[in-house]
């Protein structure tokens, strides 16, 4: 079932189950969709699922960022928000990679692009952003690599 029928079905048993925080999260994802469907370009096209995942990385780390930017200006009413519509975005979002098992494939893609130092950190960074999408946030690998490439023992 493609992510827009299963939202669709969500969405229904959210207002169902009168739960307004997730309801208002699907919504917002449902919202995306549809965007990114009539978008110029998109000729009404169902989006694949490659695409999808894009869409919801991005909507979870809209998420992230502004749970950050209100706890930083204390303001945990809103945080809290934001966290909790993050949970339910995350629940359509692949499964993701353990910092060990994250370390494992970047070690491989090191090896297999041939970087050998920090100057290669773009080549790797290409390569890793294509396999691991949807798989870990973007922020973390590029950590894990510039800490891997500075690290001779690769």
């Amino acid at each position: 079932m493609a992510l827009k029928e299963t939202i669709d079905a969500d969405i229904k048993k959210a207002m169902l189950a009168k739960d307004k925080v997730r309801l208002q999260a699907l919504r917002s994802i449902k919202s995306q969709i549809l965007l990114a469907e009539t978008a110029e370009g998109a000729h009404g096209a169902a989006l694949a699922p490659d695409a999808e995942i894009k869409l919801l990385t991005k909507a979870a780390k809209q998420r992230r960022e502004a749970a950050e930017t209100y706890q930083k200006q204390f303001r945990s009413d809103l945080e809290e928000v934001e966290l909790a519509e993050l949970a339910v975005i995350e629940e359509y979002l692949p499964k993701q990679l353990s910092e060990a098992d994250l370390v494992e494939k970047l070690v491989g893609i090191i090896q297999r692009v041939g970087a050998t130092g920090p100057s290669d950190l773009g080549k790797v960074m290409g390569a890793a952003a294509r396999e691991l999408s949807g798989q870990a946030d973007g922020r973390v690998i590029s950590q894990v690599v510039s800490n891997l490439l500075n690290n001779t023992n690769v």
